[in-house]
C-alpha cells in the first residue's frame, strides 16, 4: 500500500477512493442524524434545518456529505503539496495520511461545522502559499480575509484564525499595513451585509451580528483508545518534523516558508476547540489537514523503510480494533 501511494498516478485517486470507503466504512454502517450545536454558525444551521426531514429519514446523507467533503479535502491537500514542491516528489501519501488519522477520532468522520471549514482553510493555505512572489496580490489577500469571513458564518470559533493569517503575512512577504488592512477588511465584509440585513429587518444587536464567544477549558472523557489514537497523532508528526528538519537546507526558501505556515496553523487549530467548546472532538478536526501534511513527511522520507510500512499497518489494525472491537463508531 505505502509503494502504491508513493508514485503519482491518476489511478491513485480511485485507490485512494477505495481506501476511504474500506477504513470509513463504519460510518456508513451506523450514520448519525446531525442537530445543530452551539458553535456552529448561521449558514451551517440552515442548512441543518433545510436537511433536517430528509436526514431523519435518510441518515445515510449526512455520512455521506461527511465523506464527500473528506476525500475532497484530501485530494486538494495532496494536489496542494504536489504542486507548491512540498516534498521531494510527487505522491499521494498526504491525502492517504489525511483519510487514515482522520479515522483515529470517531467524531471527525461526522457532518459538521468543522469539517467543512477544512475545506476553506485548505484554500486559504494554497493562496497564501502563491502570493509570495506576487507583487501586487492585494486582490488574493482580500479574497483569503473574505473565504474567512464566510467560514465565521459556518462555524464562528474560525473567525480566530484571522491571527495565523496575519502571522503568515509576515512570513510570505514584506510588512506592509496596507495589505494587513485589507485582509481584516474582507474577513468583516459579510458581517457588513449580514447587519445591513439585520437593519432592514430592524433585527440589529450586538449578540445577533457577533454570536456568543468564551474560552474555556474541553471537559472530554478519557479512555486507552484516546490515548491510542493521540500517539498514533503525535509520533508520525514529530518524526515527520525530524526528517522536515534534515532536510531544511536542501529546500526551496518559498518550501521552507510552506512549512512554516503549517506549523503556525497547528498552533491556531490547536486552539479552536477552546473557542466556544462542546466538550467533544469535533472541532480538533481543523487539525488534521496540517498533521497529515508531516504525517506524509515521514512516508516518504523515512531512511529505516521499515518504520512507514509499521507505521501505516499499525494505524490501519489500530483504527479496525477500534471500530469493530472498542467503543466503534
Amino acid at each position: 500500500m505505502i509503494g502504491i501511494f508513493k508514485q503519482k498516478s491518476p489511478a491513485n485517486i480511485i485507490l485512494l477512493l477505495v481506501f476511504g470507503v474500506i477504513i470509513k466504512l463504519p460510518m456508513f454502517l451506523h450514520p448519525q442524524v446531525i442537530v445543530s450545536k452551539e458553535g456552529g454558525g448561521l449558514l451551517y444551521n440552515a442548512f441543518l434545518g433545510f436537511m433536517e426531514s430528509t436526514g431523519k429519514s435518510f441518515p445515510s446523507l449526512y455520512s455521506f456529505l461527511a465523506f464527500v467533503l473528506l476525500f475532497q479535502q484530501s485530494i486538494v491537500l495532496t494536489r496542494f503539496m504536489n504542486n507548491q514542491r512540498m516534498m521531494s516528489q510527487p505522491t499521494y501519501f498526504p491525502g492517504m495520511a489525511y483519510l487514515l488519522i482522520t479515522s483515529l477520532i470517531p467524531e471527525w468522520n461526522l457532518f459538521s461545522a468543522p469539517l467543512i471549514i477544512n475545506s476553506f482553510l485548505v484554500f486559504v493555505l494554497s493562496v497564501l502559499f502563491r502570493i509570495y512572489n506576487q507583487e501586487n496580490a492585494r486582490g488574493a489577500i482580500f479574497n483569503v480575509g473574505l473565504a474567512l469571513g464566510i467560514s465565521s458564518f459556518i462555524f464562528f470559533p474560525s473567525i480566530t484564525f484571522i491571527a495565523w493569517i496575519l502571522l503568515a503575512l509576515m512570513v510570505m512577504r514584506p510588512f506592509r499595513i496596507t495589505e494587513w488592512l485589507l485582509c481584516i477588511l474582507g474577513a468583516t465584509t459579510p458581517f457588513y451585509f449580514y447587519a445591513v440585513y439585520l437593519i432592514i429587518g430592524e433585527q440589529l444587536s450586538w449578540e445577533t451580528l457577533w454570536p456568543y464567544f468564551s474560552i474555556s477549558l474541553p471537559n472530554v472523557k478519557q479512555s486507552a483508545w484516546l490515548a491510542g489514537s493521540a500517539f498514533l497523532l503525535a509520533l508520525p508528526f514529530l518524526a515527520g518534523a525530524f526528517f522536515i528538519q534534515n532536510r531544511l537546507r536542501r529546500m526551496l526558501i518559498q518550501v521552507r516558508k510552506g512549512w512554516s505556515l503549517l506549523l503556525i496553523y497547528i498552533l491556531g487549530a490547536v486552539f479552536i476547540p477552546f473557542v466556544n467548546n462542546a466538550d467533544t472532538f469535533e472541532n480538533w478536526v481543523i487539525a488534521a489537514i496540517p498533521f497529515a501534511a508531516f504525517h506524509a513527511s515521514v512516508y516518504l522520507n523515512s531512511t529505516f523503510r521499515i518504520f512507514p510500512l509499521l507505521l501505516f499497518w499499525l494505524s490501519v489494525a489500530f483504527i479496525l480494533a477500534y471500530q469493530y472491537s472498542g467503543p466503534g463508531w
